[in-house]
């Protein structure tokens, strides 16, 4: 009532998936629970503040547009077993689908509320509900590999030999952004797609007033190219944000993991503007005079 003049966008929560099970399943995160059951019926709930909280919104101010944002991946088997295969679809099931289907007037997966009968049982209080998105943000970082194990989800999570990653132990995949982004369109047709998170941790040295970080610079160039072939490919991509701006928090991990294309020094609270932030600078800088070319002639 008080922004709606002023704010138009708004986005309910952001990575749903990462409360729910870093916080309550692996325990990682805050409240420190560890117990899948528990994570389940949080992610539940988290659907259903989205929906409460989209429709305060709406009824607060006629012209605002509401989203979420995902933390999404591409997940794909280990092997060419079909026993990895089948452990893949659970892994989308549990990161993916779980959310993007009812938030796109599907209701819950039936794969995944059979695989969560023995947990919950309260799927059919989303039915009938469509969602209403104006927008989905996307955020990606890496890709997941799944092999069949055991457990509730009963896969395990495989990394990849000799792959590139970056210091928080991801692999760079920048195929896997593209291929996340061209999925959601064709399987879900948002109206409007945002990537809200993207970037890289690296171990960004200070040396001599300066932090020179090629590698982020390298990530950022490559998944950029791969969300301008998403866009030729007919995604509705409309922004994207670099995550981040200044080195931060990073939740479980607190200050060792700096994914800011400006430095923090922790101690002093001084920024300094790593060479990705002056890269990034003159990036947009080129693209603003390239637009303004073309729309002259």
């Amino acid at each position: 009532r008080r922004l709606g003049d002023r704010v138009k966008d708004w986005m309910t929560l952001n990575e749903p998936e990462v409360v729910a099970y870093a916080g309550h399943h692996i325990g990682v995160h805050a409240p420190g629970i560890r117990d899948f059951g528990t994570a389940v019926l949080v992610s539940h709930h988290l659907l259903l503040a989205h929906r409460a909280a989209a429709d305060a919104i709406r009824a607060a101010s006629s012209t605002a547009r509401v989203g979420i944002a995902l933390n999404l991946s591409p997940c794909e088997p280990a092997t060419d077993s079909t026993e990895d295969a089948a452990a893949a679809v659970r892994a989308d099931g549990y990161l993916n689908r779980w959310f993007l289907d009812p938030l796109h007037g599907r209701g819950y997966p039936k794969d995944m509320v059979a695989l969560y009968a023995p947990y919950f049982d309260r799927a059919r209080e989303l039915d009938g509900y469509h969602g209403r998105l104006d927008y989905l943000g996307v955020n990606f970082y890496t890709r997941r590999l799944a092999k069949a194990g055991d457990g509730p989800l009963r896969l395990d999570r495989v990394e990849r030999a000799g792959a590139e990653r970056t210091a928080i132990g991801w692999e760079v995949h920048p195929s896997s952004f593209h291929k996340i982004l061209t999925r959601v369109h064709r399987d879900y047709a948002p109206r409007e797609v945002f990537v809200t998170e993207n970037g890289a941790a690296y171990d960004d040295v200070l040396d001599d007033d300066r932090v020179d970080d090629p590698a982020r610079i390298s990530f950022l160039s490559r998944h950029f190219a791969a969300a301008a072939d998403a866009v030729r490919d007919g995604v509705p991509l409309r922004g994207y944000f670099i995550w981040t701006l200044m080195d931060n928090f990073e939740w479980a991990h607190g200050t060792s993991k700096r994914f800011g294309i400006v430095h923090t020094e922790y101690r002093t609270q001084r920024r300094r503007i790593k060479s990705s932030g002056e890269w990034y600078r003159e990036l947009i800088a080129a693209h603003r005079t390239a637009r303004a070319e073309a729309a002259a002639t």
